[in-house]
């Protein structure tokens, strides 16, 4: 009888990488700061640390305790934890919601490298930032194997690194990627600092506007915090 034997993280520090690179995207540096900029700036994000304390880090604990005693996929621990076939079925509610939030990433990720190749090639060379806004939109709209085959690209790329295994493939990836993102991130919000009128943006963000706090603000953030943790539950499955 032949047994399979089970990867799993070498370290730590290589776990958070690979769940803090499954948690820190398009949620965060895309979606988060148009929310936060239509739902009162600092305000919101006072409402939406509330409820990653409160809510989401219970929440991711108690995911990453399923993966690490279990040892298995979403269906497979639901099961081991009772024998209630209902639960199978909870558990397979986390795969499909992995395929569908998949289904758009890996369109977002090909216009990503996309708009990383053009750049290099000179594409928006002496575009304005309208311009450079209007020309990808034209190139997305009207070249159907343009869109297709950057996101195949993506694809293909994903698809390898995960058939590549946790220690090969996760671990290897995030230990360069991850730090490369931080670089990124922190020469943007550098760069940002010195635009023309930055001062403004300094103070809408930490200067709360309560007058747009609303219900609908309390469900966006609330929202927000279930999407950036339940993003880092496939990396838990292999404590």
């Amino acid at each position: 009888m032949s047994t399979t034997t089970r990867e799993n993280w070498t370290s730590k520090r290589n776990f958070i990488l690979a769940a803090a690179g499954s948690a820190v995207g398009l949620g965060n540096i895309w979606k988060f700061p148009y929310i936060a900029g239509e739902n009162g700036g600092a305000a919101f994000l006072f409402i939406y640390i509330i409820c990653i304390l409160m809510i989401g880090i219970p929440i991711l604990n108690l995911e990453i305790l399923l993966g690490r005693e279990t040892q298995k996929n979403p269906v497979g621990a639901f099961k081991q934890l009772s024998t209630n076939p209902l639960w199978q079925y909870v558990g397979g509610l986390g795969v499909i919601a992995s395929f569908t939030i998949l289904s758009f990433y890996s369109v977002v990720g090909g216009w990503s490298i996309a708009y990383m190749l053009e750049a290099i090639n000179g594409t928006f060379k002496g575009f304005e930032n309208p311009q450079v806004a209007g020309e990808f939109f034209n190139l997305k709209n009207s070249n159907a194997n343009w869109v297709l085959g950057f996101h195949t690209l993506f694809f293909l790329t994903t698809v390898a690194i995960i058939l590549s295994g946790v220690r090969k493939g996760l671990e290897k990836v995030s230990r360069y990627l991850m730090p490369l993102l931080l670089l990124i991130l922190f020469f943007l919000v550098f760069q940002g600092l010195f635009l023309p009128d930055s001062e403004k943006g300094l103070e809408f963000l930490f200067t709360p506007d309560w007058s747009k706090i609303n219900a609908q603000t309390f469900l966006l953030a609330l929202g927000h915090a279930f999407f950036v943790c339940s993003n880092a539950v496939p990396v838990c499955c292999f404590l």
